[in-house]
């Protein structure tokens, strides 16, 4: 049955990156995986099940790529390691991302549960984050502070996909994120200390 469900999953995401949501059909998917439209309804309830999942599992994998060790590592290597994991992860799972932050249309509304999900990924990379600032740092603060991060980190994974790609040489794209990253973290650190 677990086999089923990642077979689903599979084929769901390798549809949606040829197409978006509007190749994921019931029957799309089914013929993708090699399995009945009935195995789909009865693992997901249908496509909006199947958007779930996947909606889920990419911020699932986000919050994994940010569980960083804070024990073992300085705020600023924290920081930078789940920047790097971040990165490894958005390559790896490009389906998934691509669903997560934007390629919706107006028929998938992700459930509370999807939502929730994305919530605990902030929550989860404003914590690392608000280990550069001073303990007194409000929760906006660190929110601020993370919603910066996120979207450099984020920005230069959108921009690999996009036609600006094409103007410029992105075969070191993740060596460049992390130097831009390291610049932030340290200007986040510095701004705290004055």
């Amino acid at each position: 049955m677990k086999d089923t469900k990642a077979k689903i999953l599979g084929a769901a995401s390798q549809l949606f990156l040829m197409g978006g949501t509007g190749a994921l059909s019931v029957r799309a998917i089914a013929k993708q995986a090699g399995v009945s439209t009935i195995g789909i309804y009865s693992h997901f309830q249908g496509k909006q099940g199947i958007l779930d999942a996947l909606y889920i599992e990419g911020f699932h994998s986000v919050s994994r790529a940010l569980k960083v060790d804070t024990l073992a590592n300085s705020p600023r290597e924290a920081v930078l390691t789940a920047a790097r994991n971040y990165l490894n992860n958005a390559e790896q799972l490009e389906a998934h991302y691509s669903l997560i932050f934007g390629k919706l249309d107006g028929n998938y509304e992700p459930s509370a549960d999807a939502k929730q999900a994305g919530i605990e990924a902030f929550e989860q990379l404003t914590e690392l984050v608000g280990g550069l600032l001073p303990a007194t740092a409000s929760k906006s603060q660190k929110q601020d502070a993370a919603i910066r991060v996120w979207s450099l980190i984020h920005g230069f994974v959108s921009l690999r996909h996009h036609a600006v790609a094409q103007l410029v040489d992105m075969s070191d794209w993740k060596e460049r994120t992390m130097k831009t990253a390291e610049m932030l973290v340290d200007d986040l650190i510095e701004a705290e200390l004055t």
